[in-house]
């Protein structure tokens, strides 16, 4: 798989939750050479379907979401644009931010920051909440009404480079450094006789409620299923016990939303190809698609797995290659299993 060119595909692409037609579309082209069918739900989740050739076959599902956090216009003053988030964005991140608004066709826009100059002592030290920053589009007022209505969506502005040696860094790879993954898991897998029908979900919304999963799993109906996601990866500033190591293997889910059966498979496929893993105690909801997935219909056996990812919801997201690529091998290795799974 060469990520640099897929995920840089995937990153320039705008799919801000609610918003992702042109991800879906973009990742739907990088799909259908390696499935049987490809189709797309009613809110939008992109689904590719191989079919072992068995009636009646078990069916596994691999899912990660295509959406990103982003950003919606909800009023006007003087020109100037009021926004708040779509998903989780630490507005402290925000000030002199550069954004696309996604009209037709995309403009630029760059959030407005006081001048150090201007600002006092105290207010130099607080973060200002959402509903106190503009968007400044450079129009006056009668035509930034015009051109961007209250509705409007926007990202960050930006895709994904190279950095250092192993390092991606950019928007969007949460998740699609996950959808990425599941792409080079279908070409490792293309000579591999299965037995079993293999999923594979680029779902809608996950920033928002996961609806997207929701109703694409109820359709597909699968036995078993693995969400695969990002996690926090580790930096100086943070708390080691909450993060982990980049290059230091794929992170294993454990807790509720976590079949034991799944997550021992996997750790015991990591060990047979001596693949490094780290474990994740997720004692409630893990915080993926996999907690509403795992009570579709009657249920669903249901697995995390992570990449850890640095600065998550940010235009700065950080992942190591070597994550990416043992977390396709270990996922390969676990589907071969298929029916013995399910």
């Amino acid at each position: 798989m060469d990520y640099e060119r897929v995920l840089g595909r995937l990153c320039a692409l705008p799919g801000p939750s609610g918003f992702e037609t042109q991800a879906v579309q973009g990742a739907a082209e990088l799909l259908r050479p390696l499935v049987d069918e490809v189709y797309t739900t009613r809110l939008g989740s992109l689904v590719g379907v191989r079919r072992c050739g068995r009636e009646g076959a078990p069916r596994l599902l691999l899912d990660a979401h295509l959406d990103e956090v982003g950003f919606i216009v909800t009023g006007h003053e003087e020109g100037f644009l009021r926004f708040t988030t779509l998903g989780g964005v630490d507005s402290r991140i925000l000030p002199d931010r550069e954004l696309f608004l996604l009209t037709k066709p995309p403009a630029f826009g760059v959030v407005s920051c006081m001048p150090s100059h201007l600002q006092s002592g105290e207010d130099a030290d607080k973060a200002l909440a959402i509903n106190k920053l503009f968007l400044d589009v450079g129009l006056c007022q009668e035509e930034a009404l015009q051109k961007f209505p209250i509705g409007t969506p926007a990202v960050c502005r930006g895709g994904c480079t190279q950095l250092g040696t192993d390092c991606f860094c950019g928007k969007a790879l949460d998740d699609r450094a996950g959808f990425a993954v599941l792409l080079d898991v279908l070409e490792r897998l293309q000579d591999a006789a299965l037995d079993c029908d293999l999923y594979v979900l680029g779902s809608t919304q996950e920033e928002t409620n996961s609806s997207g999963a929701v109703t694409a799993v109820f359709g597909i109906c699968p036995d078993i299923c693995v969400a695969v996601d990002v996690t926090h990866g580790e930096t100086p500033d943070a708390d080691k016990d909450k993060t982990f190591t980049l290059s230091g293997g794929p992170v294993i889910g454990l807790g509720p939303n976590c079949d034991q059966k799944l997550s021992q498979q996997m750790k015991k496929c990591a060990e047979e190809l001596g693949i490094s893993v780290q474990l994740e105690v997720m004692s409630g909801s893990s915080g993926t698609n996999a907690w509403p997935i795992q009570i579709s219909r009657e249920g669903v056996a249901t697995a995390v797995l992570s990449l850890p990812l640095r600065y998550m919801h940010t235009p700065i997201e950080t992942i190591h290659r070597q994550d990416l690529e043992d977390t396709a091998r270990l996922l390969a290795a676990f589907v071969k299993k298929g029916a013995e799974l399910c």
